[in-house]
């Protein structure tokens, strides 16, 4: 008998996971029967944190939700869902700048995998402005983040930081 499980992967390069990201997890969370945070590893990008310390951060943000769990993948994200027997994948939506990208990929990602639906979920109006690009920004500046990221995440900021003006 097929496993009828819902589950539902939300990939993100997540350089670093903001509360923004959290509170749309904490949203799918009672969707699903299980989540997967999905770390998405792009050659291409050049990321301020390594694999390793973005899957740390993300699990220590996540670790209390019984439901959650956290992966990475590279490639199509579809090929990712296949292995993991998801039904959905999770996007935020911030604004109506990021819908007409996100409808442009959950198109793509249908005529590649019919089965899987792009589901949209909202973030809490304090997180609408909030991304990892402008976390690092603000904290490259001096900016004090705290209410933006986890304090482990504001901490890992600070230490990156000091550690990049050092080497600098």
């Amino acid at each position: 008998m097929p496993d009828k499980s819902r589950i539902a992967i939300y990939p993100g390069t997540f350089d670093p996971i903001t509360n923004g990201h959290i509170d749309i997890i904490h949203r799918a969370a009672p969707l699903f029967d299980r989540v997967i945070v999905t770390l998405a590893v792009n050659s291409d990008k050049k990321p301020l944190f390594t694999v390793n310390e973005r899957l740390k951060m993300i699990r220590e943000s996540v670790g209390n939700l019984d439901n959650i769990g956290v992966g990475q993948f590279s490639g199509l994200v579809v090929e990712y869902a296949r292995q993991v027997g998801a039904r959905a994948i999770i996007r935020g939506l911030r604004a109506v700048s990021d819908f007409e990208y996100e409808f442009q990929m959950a198109l793509m990602n249908r005529k590649q995998h019919p089965e899987l639906d792009t589901i949209f979920l909202m973030p809490d109006e304090r997180y609408t402005y909030l991304s990892s690009s402008i976390i690092r920004e603000l904290v490259r500046h001096g900016g004090s983040v705290t209410g933006f990221v986890p304090p482990h995440v504001g901490k890992a900021l600070a230490a990156k930081f000091r550690k990049i003006k050092r080497i600098g």
